[in-house]
């Protein structure tokens, strides 16, 4: 019974592999990416939306930051990056509303790869408000203006929405990567075991969604 079964899955794999092949796809549903069964709402009309889903004080996403960053400067026009900042415990939210203060602050492409590198190289602990205002007056960021970022009412909105996010995309890991608001793609997969193979996912999909559109890269 096992060997059959072993068999048969082997052949279901390759009949899989070779279909895709046919179809000029490297990744599988299921192997290299997932369809949420709800497409979500997306921005930025006419675009095609990249998500990051992460956490500043994962390792893997500190690993994957500077790919990111590199992926994200190479893509055109028509392809649009966000980042969205989770909360698997009470204990995240605090870094949740560091991001959203940094970016009312439109200070998140200066000082995302600071973070992830005072966090994990410097392993100075940004967990804390108060930790987080003391790091950022350093690099010229006064206290009450961070502080008046990280409580306003519009920072509270937008850790509200990153929460809802996580559940609507069913993110149980980061990082995790959302292309349009239909196919997520992360290192747990079986095609994507590694950070450079997600983002070959990712490519895919983007193209995929493209050519949907009727659309061709600017």
């Amino acid at each position: 019974m096992n060997r059959w079964f072993a068999r048969t899955s082997a052949l279901l794999l390759l009949g899989l592999s070779l279909a895709a092949s046919a179809a000029g796809a490297t990744f599988q549903e299921g192997f290299g990416y997932t369809k949420l069964p709800i497409a979500q709402p997306v921005g930025h009309k006419g675009k095609i939306v990249v998500t990051e889903f992460f956490w500043y004080n994962c390792p893997h996403c500190f690993e994957f930051e500077p790919l990111l960053e590199a992926w994200a400067k190479k893509q055109p026009a028509d392809v649009v990056l966000e980042r969205v900042p989770v909360a698997f415990a009470p204990q995240f939210v605090p870094q949740q509303k560091l991001y959203y203060a940094l970016k009312a602050l439109g200070k998140v492409d200066a000082l995302q790869g600071a973070i992830f590198n005072a966090i994990h190289v410097q392993h100075i602990p940004l967990m804390t408000p108060d930790q987080m205002a003391n790091w950022l007056a350093g690099r010229g960021i006064p206290k009450a203006t961070f502080m008046n970022a990280y409580n306003s009412f519009g920072v509270q909105m937008e850790v509200k929405r990153a929460t809802q996010m996580v559940t609507d995309y069913q993110i149980s890991g980061v990082p995790t990567m959302a292309v349009q608001g239909m196919y997520t793609a992360s290192a747990s997969m079986p095609e994507t075991p590694t950070n450079e193979k997600v983002l070959q996912a990712v490519d895919e999909l983007v193209q995929q969604v493209r050519a949907g559109m009727g659309k061709s890269a600017k």
